[in-house]
């Protein structure tokens, strides 16, 4: 084990862990941020993604020792004081049924909102389509990144 320092949601935070020891299980287990879910464990399903520099990425399949200078966000630091336009309207909409992949789909919608601030149907539907919902709340995922889309312009 070896200790690395992480930036998580604004906080630097020491960690002891394995080299290979995926990011989703240092939130998780080590600093108890249980927002990030696991959902398949091979970066397919997307309940894992948080935000490194920004960009959506399975947690899952990135050791946390190769995030030492990165800014890692999760669904927990994604909003301090209010919630963020695509929280917004994911509320508006009611959007979850179970809400297990939300999280995933959150970070990935807001990420994508940050890259395409105008985006049509289509571009929502190719940025959202690896992250899976048991659900099969799609079509409200949908309107909700496109009303957050709104919110943000």
């Amino acid at each position: 084990m070896a200790s690395y320092n992480l930036k998580v949601n604004g906080k630097e935070k020491t960690v002891n862990i394995d080299d290979d020891t995926p990011l989703l299980w240092v939130l998780r287990d080590e600093l108890d941020l249980v927002g990030t879910k696991y959902g398949c464990g091979i970066g397919q399903c997307g309940a894992c993604t948080v935000h490194v520099d920004g960009v959506a990425m399975r947690s899952c399949s990135v050791p946390a020792s190769r995030l030492t200078d990165s800014d890692i966000t999760t669904i927990e630091g994604l909003s301090t004081e209010k919630l963020n336009p695509v929280q917004e309207a994911w509320k508006e909409l009611d959007v979850p049924q179970c809400g297990y992949c939300q999280a995933g789909q959150i970070m990935t919608a807001t990420s994508f909102l940050k890259q395409n601030p105008n985006p049509d149907n289509q571009d929502i539907r190719n940025a959202m389509h690896g992250n899976i919902c048991r659900c099969a709340s799609y079509n409200r995922i949908e309107k909700a990144v496109a009303l957050a889309a709104k919110k943000m312009s």
